[in-house]
Formats: structure tokens, C-alpha cells, sequence
């Protein structure tokens, strides 16, 4: 390895350039800048270059456009188009207040793959899954003259997981277990640390009692009432503790992958009033954008291969068997109903299929 940054490592650094709004080339297809830290001088430089908006198409049925490419649409910039009209194509927070975005012309030729290499960098980078984007002749040119990261598309695409590393373990006495141990792993990618606490010494020749729990600020911090977070994490933990031992897995993945911000803007749709699930689509994203083949990872790096898992979501157990790691029981975890959540955990039950 020279000194020069490899494709993970210029990944890391297109996400902080988009997080600042600078723009990032994507090799041998085009330049994109993410619509929301978009900004006026730099969108004014890309009129007449071919501009377009790439959104998802979750974000596109909200805008009642048609998405021509399947996943992805790809609406043309007006020449008069400023960057409040792009935050508004990215961002569902005024739409009911002003829900005529058009008229929009959703472009039905020419190469979609910036547009999708776009969308999914900007996922990664945790904003609103929608970008400027212009096709270039010369990126390498381009991203010389400007002194910007360019970054490939098959990188971008990449769909393995990242490496994780061990990088400490030590003591940690809490309140449901005296023999507690807390052990970080940083992933190869440059994205967020997770956790693992152990109870006690568990056999690793035996299933492990063992939870996936998703950070939320929010319900574990705060006490939200409007989700069942924070009573699912001290559940968890009192039952390792009662039974002398187990793992329980902190996976940083606020908002079911989404990021903080984005999940306040979802609450923000619920108060007016759609249901969890469609507040993610209209804010353009999945159902449920996490990746649970870290909490596999983390558990095979840790010496365990199979579990008895602590959980009311069918798709954490199909996704720990594809991984590898064994899931002989299901225990339920059924706390934390009250008044504010309870349209919220219906929604889960009837529409993420999970067992409440």
C-alpha cells in the first residue's frame, strides 16, 4: 500500500464532503452534490451543464413522478430552478403545505447508474437520499481542476459488508450485572463504532442469550414515549443479568439506518399524521435501511455461533442464519406499550412484521 487513499478510505471521504455540501465526482460518469447541503453558488455553476435531480422512487411516488429507471428517477433542473425547489424535491417537510411540485419532467433516457450511485452515497453519508447530479465527459479532469474526491461506482455499489476490528474490551460493572464487559468494534469504512456488552462469561460452546438492539437516542437517552426502545434495551439487560450472562449487541444504526436528523424528520410526518412506515418512504427511504450482518459479525469475532435471541422482528432471525450464527430460540420482548406508541407498534406489527 502507497500513501495514496484506496477505495474505502476515498468512500469516508465522499461522505464528509457531502455531509459539507462539496461536491464529489463519481469516475467516468458525472459530478453529484447532495440536495441537502446544497448550495446556491454551486448549484448556479451546474445550469446548462445538463443538471438533473436524482431521487428514489419511494420519494418519487410521493412527488407523483414516474420513475423511467425502477429504483431511482431523474428529474430534469429547470434553468430557473434554485436550491429551495431541489430541497423541496429532497425534503417532505412542506409537503402538505404546498404539494404542487411541477410541473416535473422525469428524464426516460440516457444512463441511470449516477443517479443510483448518487442516492445510495448520499444513504451512506446519513441525508435525504436525493443529489444534483451532471454526467461528465472527463471526471478525472474535472476532479484535478477542482481539487475534489472522486470515488468509483463499483466501490459505491459494493454490497459486502465492511470489515470490523476489535479495537478494546474492558471491565464494566453496571447496574443489572457486576460482571459486565464492554467491547467496541470500529468498521474498516470509517463509519460508526458499535458495542458489545457482556454479561457475565457466557459458554461459547453453548447458545448465547443475545439481543440486537438498534441505538436510538431518543427512547434509550431520553425516554421517549413514542417508541419502545429505551424499555426493549433495559428489558434485555435485566434478563442477562438475572440469568448471570449474555451478549447485547449496540448497533449504531439511529432510526433504523436512517440517522438521527432523518428520523426526527419522520416523527415530524407522524404529528401529521402518516404512520411510521410512510414516513420513511415519503423522506425516500426502505422500510428499514439497517444491516443486521453486524450484529453476526460482531457475535462470530466474539467466538459465539449460535443464540438464543432476544426479539419480536422476524427479519433478525432470518438474517442471523444467513450470516452464520445459529438462532435456536426465540424469546420475546414485549415491553414498553403505552398511549404514544401504540399506533406505533401496530403499525410494526401489521406492516414490518413483527411479533407484538
Amino acid at each position: 500500500m502507497g500513501f495514496a487513499p484506496d477505495d474505502t478510505e476515498r468512500l469516508a471521504r465522499a461522505r464528509a464532503d457531502l455531509r459539507m455540501g462539496v461536491p464529489v465526482v463519481v469516475a467516468d460518469m458525472g459530478i453529484m452534490l447532495a440536495a441537502e447541503t446544497l448550495q446556491p453558488a454551486r448549484l448556479s455553476l451546474l445550469h446548462g451543464m445538463g443538471a438533473a435531480v436524482a431521487i428514489t422512487d419511494w420519494r418519487a411516488q410521493t412527488l407523483k413522478v414516474a420513475a423511467y429507471d425502477g429504483d431511482v428517477a431523474r428529474i430534469a433542473l429547470p434553468a430557473d430552478a434554485d436550491a429551495r425547489w431541489v430541497t423541496a424535491l429532497a425534503n417532505p417537510a412542506d409537503d402538505l403545505r404546498s404539494p404542487m411540485k411541477g410541473p416535473l419532467r422525469a428524464l426516460r433516457t440516457g444512463d441511470a447508474d449516477l443517479a443510483r450511485a448518487a442516492v445510495i452515497l448520499c444513504k451512506s453519508a446519513r441525508l435525504l437520499p436525493a443529489a444534483v447530479i451532471v454526467p461528465l465527459e472527463d471526471t478525472a479532469a474535472f476532479a484535478t481542476e477542482h481539487g475534489l474526491t472522486m470515488v468509483d461506482a463499483a466501490a459505491i455499489r459494493k454490497t459486502e459488508m465492511s470489515p470490523l476490528q476489535g479495537i478494546v474490551s474492558a471491565r464494566l460493572p453496571i447496574s443489572v450485572s457486576e460482571a459486565g464487559r464492554l467491547h467496541v468494534f470500529r468498521p474498516d469504512d470509517g463509519g460508526e463504532e458499535h458495542y458489545a456488552v457482556e454479561i457475565g462469561q457466557p459458554d461459547r460452546s453453548n447458545p448465547v442469550l443475545a439481543r440486537l438492539h438498534s441505538a436510538c437516542f431518543t427512547g434509550d437517552l431520553l425516554g421517549s414515549l413514542k417508541c419502545d426502545c429505551g424499555p426493549q434495551l433495559r428489558g434485555a439487560l435485566a434478563q442477562m443479568g438475572a440469568e448471570g450472562h449474555g451478549v447485547l449487541l449496540y448497533l449504531n444504526q439511529e432510526g433504523r439506518g436512517i440517522g438521527l436528523a432523518n428520523k426526527m424528520r419522520a416523527y415530524a410526518l407522524q404529528d401529521q399524521g402518516f404512520d411510521t412506515v410512510e414516513a420513511n418512504h415519503r423522506l425516500g427511504f426502505h422500510d428499514d435501511e439497517r444491516d443486521f450482518r453486524i450484529g453476526a459479525a460482531i457475535l462470530k469475532q466474539m467466538g459465539f455461533s449460535a443464540v438464543r435471541l432476544l426479539t419480536n422482528n422476524p427479519a433478525k432471525i432470518a438474517r442471523m442464519e444467513a450470516s452464520g450464527v445459529s438462532v435456536v430460540e426465540r424469546v420475546p420482548l414485549k415491553v414498553g406499550e403505552n398511549a404514544h406508541n401504540h399506533a406505533y407498534l401496530a403499525t410494526k406489527a401489521a406492516k414490518s412484521g413483527h411479533l407484538l
